[in-house]
């Protein structure tokens, strides 16, 4: 890191981990420089904190000098974000793809989502630096061998939860699960639909998807990463309006998997992103 770097600022759970390390990833690549991911603000969360453990195959650094944190005092942090300061700081305007951010200078500060593959969808090794390394457990390596004995596997994925009480963003409805496997049963024939949700009590009751299910309940939010995994390894996705499935599909290397994802990403009158789904994903 003689000549500069890029620093990522990591916030939120793994989908939006995921998002930032990509995007640096791909700017430090353009730049010929090592990325630094900044986890000092994920790094007090029981639940959500530095998802990194889990890809040890990832390529970062965190030996560097970061810029002051708003716990280190607001007149060190203003003076940084008022003044310019190196490493210097590159907010997000907006949810959209922003170009400029492909141009950026070495010693930039990535402070964003982030969440477009128009980012990072040039970097041929990101789902190489991506493959989930942690070892599963019994319970979920049982599951894992479930998805590669059936025919046609497809991962659906229900968040509800915080969601309910959240406003942003809007649950998907039990239609559009349905829709969602109608249209795989078209093209694919019968499938094995495995289930994950943070409300599996509420996928069992509500979601009759007219074949072979499965409701994959043996994770929190403390082991969430092995169901990004496990989702991962299904031939087909049915997303939620959550990072957390985006990614379980976009690491699916297969060129032939399906990918079903909501029309309505964000609650009505809430922020839009009309970058966040690939061209070849199909919308309900």
């Amino acid at each position: 890191m003689d000549e500069g770097h890029i620093i990522s600022r990591l916030f939120g759970g793994a989908g939006n981990q995921l998002f930032q390390y990509a995007a640096g990833r791909a700017l430090a690549d353009r730049l010929g420089c090592d990325l630094v991911l900044d986890s000092r603000y994920v790094a007090g969360s029981q639940d959500r904190g530095d998802c990194f453990e889990h890809f040890a195959k990832a390529r970062f650094t965190r030996d560097a000098a970061l810029p002051p944190a708003k716990p280190d005092g607001l007149l060190r942090y203003g003076i940084w974000r008022l003044f310019g300061q190196s490493p210097r700081l590159y907010r997000e305007k907006s949810l959209g793809f922003d170009p400029q951010l492909r141009a950026l200078p070495l010693n930039s500060y990535l402070h964003g989502y982030w969440q477009s593959e128009r980012y990072f969808g040039d970097v041929d090794q990101l789902r190489a630096d991506l493959a989930f390394t942690a070892v599963l457990s019994d319970e979920n390596a049982a599951i894992a061998a479930q998805i590669g004995a059936a025919k046609t596997p497809v991962s659906f994925h229900v968040r509800r939860g915080d969601y309910l009480a959240a406003g942003a963003y809007a649950a998907c409805t039990p239609d559009y699960y349905r829709a969602a496997a109608a249209h795989l049963s078209d093209r694919f024939g019968p499938l094995t639909c495995f289930v994950f949700s943070n409300d599996p009590t509420w996928a069992r009751d509500n979601l009759a998807l007219g074949h072979d299910t499965v409701v994959v309940d043996i994770n929190d939010e403390t082991t969430g990463h092995f169901d990004l995994h496990l989702q991962s390894l299904c031939a087909h996705h049915v997303i939620a309006n959550s990072t957390f499935s985006w990614w379980a599909a976009w690491l699916n290397p297969s060129p032939d998997k399906q990918v079903i994802a909501p029309k309505q990403w964000f609650a009505k009158g809430q922020a839009t992103n009309p970058d966040l789904i690939p061209a070849d994903w199909v919308t309900l």
